[in-house]
C-alpha cells in the first residue's frame, strides 16, 4: 500500500483512525496507532472526563459544567501530550466535532498542543481556516458526505486563501452520527462506494493534490484495497480499532461491542438531530418506559440541542450518555459503533490488527 501525504505530512499506511468520543479515541489509542505507521486521531470531546475529572475546574453532580470544561483544554493538552510520549514526532491528528460548542477555541487549543492535523466532521466547517491562520503547518481535513458540500466548503475557504488539505467523505455505514436522514442511509445512492467518485471528481477542479479518504463500513484490507483502487488515497476506520488492547475505551464498553449481534446494531434518534448508529442496551428501553435519567443540561455540549431541549424531546443526554459509556456504566450508557461492529469478536493489539489491515487476514 503506498504512504498517504496530506499537507507536509507523510502517513506511512494509508490509514486514519477515526476520531471516536467521549474517551474511546484519546492518548493510548492515537498514540499508538500513529507509531504503527497509520494516522492516530485524538477525539476532542468531552475531555472533562480524561482522568477522573482531574482537569476540570468546574463540576456539578460529577459532570463537567459548561462547554469550557466539558471541552477541556488542559485535558486535551495532556491528551496529546501522552500520545506524543507513545508515537514521538509521528503524524498526529485531533477531530473536533463543528457542532461543538466553542468549536473555535477547542481547534485553537488543539493547535497549541502541537497538533498536526485537525480533522472536523457533524456539520460544514466553512469557517475553519480562522482558527488555524497562526498555525499554518497544520493540516486541515474536513468529513463531507456529498460532492455539493465539498463544493460549498472550497468556495467558502477560497477567502482564506485555502482549500483542504485532505478530504474524508463518510458513507451512512459509519458509527456514531450519520450525514444524512434516516431514509437515506439506506438508499443505495448514499452508499459510500456511490458517493466517493463524485467527491474525488469534485476535488480535482479545485486541486491536483487533494487526497480523498474513504469512511463508513470500511473493514479490512479487501475493504481498503477496493476504495484505493477507486481513486481513494486512504481510508479512515473507527470501529476496527475499538477491538483493541489500547483503545481507550472502558472495558464494559468492549465487552459491550463483543457481544453484540447484527441486529443490535441500530440507527437511534440523538439529540443532535440526525440519526446515530449503535448498540441497542438498556437505556433505549428505559427510554421507552419512561425509566431513563431525567434530562438536566450542565454540559452545554452541542449547539444543535439547544441547551437541552432536544434532548428532552428524544428522552436522553447525549453528554451524559456518551460519557456513561466511556466509564463502563452499561445501564445508563450510549454505546456508538459502524454497522460492522458485531464482527469483532476478540480483542488483538493496534500492531496486530494495523498488521492485518496491511497484510490481510
Amino acid at each position: 500500500m503506498n504512504e498517504l501525504k496530506i499537507g507536509k505530512y507523510t502517513i506511512e499506511k494509508p490509514i486514519v483512525q477515526g476520531g471516536m468520543g467521549v474517551g474511546i479515541s484519546w492518548d493510548r489509542l492515537a498514540g499508538n496507532v500513529s507509531l504503527e505507521g497509520g494516522l492516530g486521531v485524538v477525539s476532542s470531546v468531552g475531555t472533562g472526563y480524561y482522568a477522573n475529572k482531574q482537569f476540570s475546574q468546574k463540576n456539578i453532580a460529577n459532570k463537567p459544567h459548561t462547554e469550557t470544561n466539558f471541552y477541556c483544554k488542559d485535558a486535551l493538552h495532556e491528551i496529546i501530550s501522552k500520545a506524543r510520549d507513545i508515537c514521538g514526532d509521528k503524524p498526529l491528528a485531533c477531530n473536533v466535532l463543528y457542532a461543538s460548542n466553542d468549536y473555535g477555541r477547542i481547534v485553537t487549543d488543539a493547535c497549541e498542543a502541537g497538533i498536526d492535523m485537525i480533522i472536523t466532521g457533524a456539520g460544514l466547517p466553512t469557517n475553519m481556516p480562522e482558527f488555524t491562520k497562526d498555525h499554518p503547518d497544520v493540516a486541515l481535513i474536513p468529513i463531507v458526505s456529498s460532492a455539493r458540500a465539498l463544493k460549498l466548503i472550497c468556495k467558502k475557504w477560497k477567502r482564506y486563501g485555502k482549500l483542504p488539505d485532505a478530504v474524508i467523505v463518510e458513507g451512512p455505514l459509519s458509527g456514531g452520527h450519520q450525514g444524512f436522514s434516516y431514509e437515506q442511509c439506506f438508499e443505495e445512492q448514499y452508499q459510500l462506494e456511490n458517493i466517493v467518485e463524485p467527491v474525488i471528481e469534485e476535488a480535482k477542479k479545485w486541486s491536483d493534490n487533494m487526497p480523498i479518504i474513504a469512511a463508513g463500513g470500511v473493514w479490512d484490507k479487501n475493504d481498503i484495497e477496493k476504495y484505493l483502487d477507486l481513486g481513494c488515497s486512504g481510508v479512515q476506520m473507527g470501529t476496527r480499532f475499538i477491538g483493541t488492547y489500547e483503545c481507550d475505551a472502558h472495558a464494559e464498553f468492549k465487552k459491550i461491542i463483543l457481544d453484540a449481534k447484527e441486529e443490535d446494531i441500530k440507527l437511534l434518534k440523538s439529540p443532535v438531530g440526525l440519526p446515530a448508529r449503535g448498540v441497542l442496551t438498556n437505556l433505549q428501553d428505559s427510554i421507552q418506559k419512561g425509566t431513563a435519567p431525567k434530562v438536566a443540561c450542565i454540559s452545554n455540549c452541542v449547539a444543535p440541542c439547544n441547551r437541552g431541549v432536544e434532548a428532552k424531546a428524544v428522552g436522553y443526554c447525549i453528554a451524559d450518555a456518551l460519557s456513561d459509556a466511556y466509564q463502563g456504566k452499561t445501564e445508563t450508557g450510549l454505546f456508538f459503533t459502524g454497522s460492522n461492529g458485531y464482527k469483532i469478536d476478540q480483542l488483538y493489539s493496534v500492531k496486530e490488527l494495523m498488521n492485518k489491515l496491511t497484510n490481510g487476514e
